[in-house]
């Protein structure tokens, strides 16, 4: 138990150029020998390549958590052994988290829900007349939860340079010149697409203001560090990082959670609460991390997170780097032969990128073929605007203010839809399974959906 937990971390030292990618094995995840039927009869291995929007738990994690599980207490507050063991394994657990991020000695790890938690939290704790800036390509779990705040949306860039351009621009003409934070992706959940987060972060600070990394994508592709980008805070979810057991991160500077009121009020998130004379409550609110972590916390879900940091250190980046750019060239070479598919990009064809790639397919309804996927070759994708709508929208080249769901819209197969497809992909995904996505497309494009199928409450099912 403790042992695991306090295994030394090691440092990936690989180039990756040297690494040879079709010598690195897949990391073992729960449902990797699970099947499922077909509607044109028999069964076959699941593919799941919707690692995007949540990954499957890594075995490692899964053999972790059942090992802990028996030893569950709740933390902080209790004197028995399990309380105690759990409490030790909590705090632990957030210095894994700080290690993983080489996070600075004053930052703070706090434990959420989620990425959209974290950010929620960050945007109850700004200051005083702080005004935000956001790209309009942002996940909305980026985009939304700047409620308090004055907030400029920032144009779609085509190029990393402009990216960083525009937010320069943005920042040096604000109105009044104040608090500013800027919030930005490191990867895109549409395209893919890796941002010049490091440049962003500098322009950021030149124009005094801080910034926030939205890693959800980024974390469980690539090694991600607080002091090399130079970024204030970074978020991410455990379900993303293969744990998804409910429970997210927001890491980087105290300051601004110390000086805000707790983003929940009780047990957990005080220090002391007393009566006073005229009835009422005087409170002390932890200045710690705690201060933001009222309520039993999900020590589960935090001890998965940190067994997946270790997982994947102990795994080596440079490895899972190679061996998933070597699936994205699959995938976008085998794509790139079907004239009729059209790959979704901000930066262009050169632009790095993690395994999550957009596509439109000529003639096909997106959710239509989506579902085709699923029910003919038992390949799991997305089918909407994966809660992105400005920027699929303006990647479809609609108009802003064209109708759309984060699901399927209103439309029958065969008609054109408001939305694209989605597959992704990581640490977990065999060859196989990209092999199969591949094959698929082509054959759906070439000799079309072999079942009929319809549209039940927004979706698009096969026709039983």
């Amino acid at each position: 138990m403790s042992a695991s937990l306090n295994a030394a971390t090691t440092t990936a030292t690989a180039d990756p150029a040297c690494v040879e990618p079709a010598r690195v094995e897949p990391l073992q995840v729960l449902g990797r020998d699970v099947t499922v039927p077909l509607v044109t009869g028999g069964e076959v291995t699941y593919a799941a390549l919707d690692y995007a929007a949540s990954a499957p738990a890594l075995q490692r994690v899964w053999e972790d958590v059942a090992a802990y599980a028996p030893y569950y207490g709740s933390v902080h507050r209790g004197a028995g052994y399990l309380s105690q063991l759990s409490t030790d394994l909590f705090e632990q657990s957030r210095a894994t988290v700080a290690e993983f991020l080489d996070c600075r000695p004053t930052d703070q790890v706090v434990f959420t829900r989620s990425t959209t938690d974290s950010l929620n939290l960050l945007g109850q704790v700004l200051p005083a007349d702080c005004q935000v800036f956001v790209f309009e390509t942002e996940h909305h779990a980026s985009l939304l939860p700047w409620r308090d705040a004055r907030v400029t949306y920032l144009n779609a860039p085509r190029t990393p340079a402009q990216a960083v351009a525009t937010l320069e621009r943005a920042l040096a003409d604000r109105e009044p010149y104040g608090p500013a934070l800027v919030c930005v992706t490191g990867a895109s959940n549409v395209t893919g697409e890796l941002w010049p987060v490091k440049e962003l972060a500098a322009a950021a600070h030149a124009h005094g203001a801080r910034i926030v990394l939205d890693a959800a994508q980024l974390a469980p592709h690539h090694p991600v560090s607080v002091q090399e980008l130079d970024v204030d805070w970074v978020a991410f979810s455990g379900h993303k990082l293969y744990a998804p057991f409910g429970s997210g991160v927001l890491a980087g500077r105290a300051d601004w959670l110390q000086e805000a009121e707790p983003y929940l009020a009780g047990g957990g998130a005080s220090r002391k609460v007393a009566r006073r004379e005229d009835g009422g409550v005087d409170v002390e609110w932890h200045t710690t991390a705690a201060r933001h972590e009222a309520g039993s916390p999900n020590v589960i879900g935090v001890y998965s997170i940190a067994s997946a940091c270790r997982a994947l250190t102990e795994a080596g980046f440079d490895s899972l780097v190679a061996r998933e750019q070597h699936l994205i060239a699959k995938v976008r070479e085998g794509l790139a032969e079907v004239p009729a598919v059209r790959v979704l990009s901000l930066f262009g064809d050169d632009a790095p990128r993690v395994g999550v790639i957009s596509f439109v397919v000529d003639g096909w309804n997106s959710s239509h073929f989506a579902a085709a996927l699923s029910a003919e070759y038992g390949i799991g994708v997305r089918d909407g605007l994966f809660c992105a709508h400005p920027l699929v929208r303006t990647l479809l080249g609609s108009a802003p203010q064209e109708p759309g769901e984060c699901g399927a819209p209103e439309a029958e197969p065969g008609e054109r839809s408001l939305n694209a497809i989605r597959v992704s992909f990581g640490a977990g995904t065999p060859d196989e399974h990209v092999e199969r996505f591949v094959g698929a497309v082509r054959e759906l494009v070439a000799q079309g959906a072999q079942w009929t199928y319809r549209t039940e409450e927004g979706r698009c099912v096969p026709a039983v």
